[in-house]
């Protein structure tokens, strides 16, 4: 005779594992429609009779009112229950998504992209805060390293999928792919997801000043980060105007909400030291992340003269690489392995995964990026799971929320930084190595000498006269010295992200080891 308890176990289990499935379909829509837009940008402009720099405003509006409503996710969840925000995200962010498929211009297509941001942006604070709730904290390491697979595989897959659709349909079609997820997310979250009884809907004001200086603050970095390369920093008016307001803003916010009595943002939750430390580790992993993610593609396509299918090909081995090896990660968590220890050896073989990239050269073929992405993505698996764990494992359920929206902040805060950074490291080395490399460009140097002479012989070869020879020679001469240079920058940047993953990893050893006790908030 069946045994009530097992069976009354076997539900609960399933019942969490539903709840697992869930909030990944609804972080996992957020993913694949964002990643999938950027493929379309060339198509947006072209079809809506825009420049490709007034087309990137759809990435940019939606990372600026995205970044904005971060933050305040703990706060929206306190004021009107989890379950009902995840809900409304989700509807509003496809309801949104539609609006932009069907947008006639330009403007209205950015605003609906605001739209979608903002609803988009309480979607993964408040998935994992739902994750880490559900499972006790022996469970999390396998539910994060389910959850992680997940995010993981969406960006991989959303480009390709986003590439085809444009090519092949239009650019249309990339807003409205979600639909089918979105269903299945709304679905699932209305039948297996419910408050805990901790969760208290406060019914106080609303902090104006707070969340004015927030929007403020954040929305005018967002932009910095994301024109101020193509603007050239602060050589542009505008660029140095929001980086003044975007200073002052988020100073005066953190002053406020420290001082406040029922602060929107809860940053008082940075004493225990394990969470604090986790910020800051947040800022440099999606720095780093984020900021290969921009160069080896570009590396691929613009040196090595890959086509965009095969760039797209060879940057899979890195996901897929971190996707087969989250559940061993979620297996050894599962085992009482420290999780510090998992990390910070994640961290060391990431950094040796990015410093493989600095060894490649121009005879460099697709098959050389194999063991470097493999090495990476097998770090990033002992990265993601680990520090998805460890970072809010002495925050009280109560406080989840505003926990997951302040890790979901830095998290695109780094990964603005990477992006910004990595683009102006690459444009500024380039310079640098041009201008040494023309220096040996001189009558003097027989190598040159003997190179520009049997570029004039093949060029009057191919029936240009002696003059016009030597100009083209010249001009060949100085496309080498630029694709060398090119090559030289991206070297170095690899390096540098390389270095700054090693240089961040002590602050691994600066967090608790988790206890896997059933109370929360233990130790600061």
């Amino acid at each position: 005779m069946p045994n009530p308890k097992d069976a009354a176990d076997r539900s609960q289990s399933m019942a969490k594992w539903l709840v697992a499935i869930a909030v990944m379909a609804s972080a996992v829509m957020e993913i694949v429609d964002t990643s999938a837009v950027n493929v379309s940008i060339p198509y947006i402009a072209g079809n809506l009779s825009a420049t490709i720099d007034e087309a990137t405003w759809v990435l940019t509006s939606y990372l600026v009112s995205n970044a904005v409503v971060l933050p305040l996710t703990g706060w929206l969840a306190s004021r009107f229950g989890r379950k009902r925000i995840l809900m409304t995200a989700v509807a509003g962010f496809t309801a949104a998504s539609v609006l932009c498929g069907l947008a006639p211009t330009l403007p209205i297509l950015i605003i609906c992209r605001v739209l979608q941001g903002a609803f988009g942006g309480t979607l993964q604070p408040t998935t994992r805060a739902i994750l880490l709730e559900t499972f006790p904290r022996e469970e999390r390491g396998h539910a994060m390293a389910m959850w992680g697979v997940g995010i993981v595989v969406a960006p991989i897959l959303a480009p390709v999928l986003g590439g085809w659709l444009t090519t092949d349909y239009s650019w249309r079609w990339v807003f409205f792919i979600n639909l089918p997820i979105s269903i299945a997310g709304l679905f699932l979250v209305h039948l297996y997801v419910f408050d805990p009884p901790y969760l208290r809907r406060t019914t106080k004001g609303i902090d104006y000043w707070g969340l004015g200086m927030l929007a403020t603050g954040i929305a005018s970095l967002q932009v910095v980060l994301d024109k101020g390369q193509e603007s050239d920093w602060f050589g542009s008016h505008f660029i140095l105007i929001l980086a003044v307001i975007a200073v002052i803003s988020l100073i005066a916010f953190v002053i406020w909400e420290l001082l406040a009595q029922d602060p929107m943002v809860h940053l008082r939750l940075l004493k225990y030291r394990t969470f604090g430390a986790a910020v800051g580790l947040s800022i440099v992993l999606f720095f780093v992340l984020y900021g290969s993610i921009l160069l080896l593609p570009l590396f691929m396509q613009e040196v090595l003269n890959f086509p965009a299918i095969t760039a797209g090909v060879w940057n899979c081995p890195r996901g897929i690489a971190t996707m087969v090896l989250m559940p061993v990660v979620g297996i050894l968590i599962g085992r009482r392995w420290d999780m510090r220890a998992l990390l910070f050896g994640g961290i060391v073989v990431s950094a040796v995964g990015v410093l493989s990239f600095s060894f490649l050269d121009l005879t460099t073929g697709p098959w050389n990026f194999l063991w470097p992405q493999i090495i990476m993505g097998a770090g990033l698996a002992f990265v993601f799971v680990p520090f998805a764990t460890i970072s809010v494992d002495p925050i009280p359920n109560e406080e989840m929320g505003y926990a997951t929206s302040i890790t979901g902040l830095t998290r695109n805060l780094g990964a603005g930084f990477g992006i910004a950074i990595s683009a102006t490291l690459l444009q500024r080395r380039g310079q640098v190595y041009q201008v040494r490399l023309i220096t040996h460009l001189n009558p003097t140097n027989p190598k040159m000498n003997s190179l520009l002479s049997a570029l004039q012989r093949y060029f009057h070869l191919q029936g240009s006269d002696l003059s016009t020879a030597g100009h083209q020679a010249m001009g060949a001469l100085y496309s080498i010295v630029q694709h060398q240079s090119s090559v030289l920058s991206y070297l170095d940047s690899f390096r540098v992200l390389a270095i700054m993953f090693v240089l961040v990893s002590p602050l691994v050893w600066i967090m608790r080891k988790p206890k896997f006790k059933s109370d929360a908030g233990g130790g600061k």
